[in-house]
């Protein structure tokens, strides 16, 4: 479910006691406090018994369903190992697995009717976390309908409504949240909401956790530039969507992590990881003025249309907040366009457990001196810088540089005359 997400609610049960059931067949639908998203099915059987029910609130780890399966099957999950051990050690396992099941059950309080019922009074979907919590406080449900939600489709997540919680102890019970409080008339105290407190919290950590160095380059993007104009119209006219340079810049850091795979890597105590996959992760503003980075799986399989069209979907579904799980997971390395904003250039923070990042500033004009057989002139180029953020534990100067000047390489020998149709 991702990092930081320790439980889950319950929405859908997919497949029926009894049914066959296949390798990554959706059989539960599951919301957390990022997204709503399937669980695929690790083995190919009978589902047996449920141990869940709709509207359950379950710890990530625990057992869902039983799964009657051929004694050579083994889970199609990479990351889980096989269990193969005597009978005696799969009882053991079965009884553990059981008993954190168990314990996950009482932990979950029982509702009373009323909070039961506050689904069908309200236009919104209230966990049964959110219901017990607001049990608990006696948060009475004409109450729990002024909440701001900032889950999926403004959904009431934990945090929201804890927020509410203590702004309610400070205020009284019929105080609603406020997202600003006034201080001696002059300054606003401002509640971090649910995600920036997560950015906040993880920015920290990493630069607690990476020794950050930045590089950067100045890049000639005239032909990339020239490039675009000519074909953006084209594009619009036949797909619909425009044609960014975020594709572009993508391209061009998954080819140079091809010849420079020592910075597709991460760190786990004393060892380094390499990854075989390239995910590029990019960063996008959301309008509610924080940050989420999608990822966009094997980026290097991708031709640039076909970068085109992930790009913009990531990047509509972010702002609408429909990512799923799987959208926001597995990146090795991540980029960032600050030139949107009409930045110059930047020291991005690396997103752990990455160990670099890349930000692209804004494209500007500028007399710049240009190499000829003739000799040097001077010219209008569209120039931009670049900037390489790496953790030094792994990386040295010499791999961060070379590997900046790479994408700086693709980019200015970009080919003007291939088509993006």
């Amino acid at each position: 479910m991702g990092e930081s997400i320790m439980e889950c609610t319950v929405l859908h049960l997919l497949a029926e006691e009894g049914a066959k059931v296949r390798i990554d067949d959706s059989i539960l639908e599951v919301a957390t406090d990022k997204v709503d998203t399937e669980v695929p099915c690790p083995y190919e059987g009978t589902l047996t018994k449920w141990l869940v029910k709709v509207d359950d609130v379950v710890p990530i780890g625990s057992a869902v369903a039983h799964i009657e399966v051929a004694d050579d099957v083994v889970a199609q999950d990479a990351g889980t190992p096989a269990l193969i051990g005597t009978e005696e050690e799969a009882a053991s396992t079965a009884a553990v697995l059981e008993k954190d099941f168990q314990a996950a059950v009482d932990r979950t309080p029982e509702l009373t009717y009323e909070y039961a019922q506050a689904n069908a009074q309200v236009n919104s979907f209230y966990s049964p976390l959110v219901l017990s919590i607001a049990r608990e406080e006696r948060i009475p449900v004409d109450e729990l309908k002024v909440i701001k939600g900032s889950g999926l489709e403004n959904r009431v997540t934990k945090d929201d409504i804890l927020s509410y919680v203590e702004h309610r102890r400070q205020k009284g019970p019929a105080a609603a949240p406020a997202p600003a409080v006034s201080l001696n008339g002059s300054n606003e105290i401002i509640e971090m909401d649910r995600m920036r407190k997560m950015i906040s919290q993880r920015m920290v950590d990493s630069k607690r956790i990476s020794a950050h160095v930045t590089s950067f380059i100045e890049t000639d993007m005239t032909p990339v530039v020239g490039w675009r104009e000519h074909v953006k119209t084209e594009y619009r006219k036949k797909t619909g969507d425009s044609i960014t340079f975020t594709p572009i810049l993508i391209e061009a850091v998954a080819k140079a992590i091809k010849d420079y795979p020592l910075i597709n890597i991460s760190v786990e105590g004393d060892k380094i990881i390499k990854k075989k996959d390239i995910n590029i992760g990019m960063a996008v503003a959301l309008p509610d003025g924080n940050l989420i980075v999608p990822v966009i799986h094997n980026a290097d399989r991708y031709d640039l249309p076909g970068l085109a069209r992930k790009v913009n979907d990531l990047a509509k579904r972010a702002r609408e907040n429909r990512l799923k799980a799987d959208d926001l997971a597995g990146g090795t390395y991540t980029v960032s366009n600050i030139g949107a904003f009409s930045n110059l250039m930047g020291t991005p923070i690396i997103v752990q457990p990455q160990v670099a990042i890349m930000a692209f500033g804004a494209i500007k004009k500028k007399p710049a001196v240009i190499e000829t057989p003739q000799g040097d002139l001077i010219g209008i180029r569209s120039m931009m810088f670049v900037s390489h953020s790496y953790d030094h534990r792994v990386v040295d100067g010499s791999l961060g540089g070379l590997f900046l000047k790479r994408v700086n390489d693709y980019l200015e020998n970009f080919d003007t005359s291939r088509t993006i149709i």
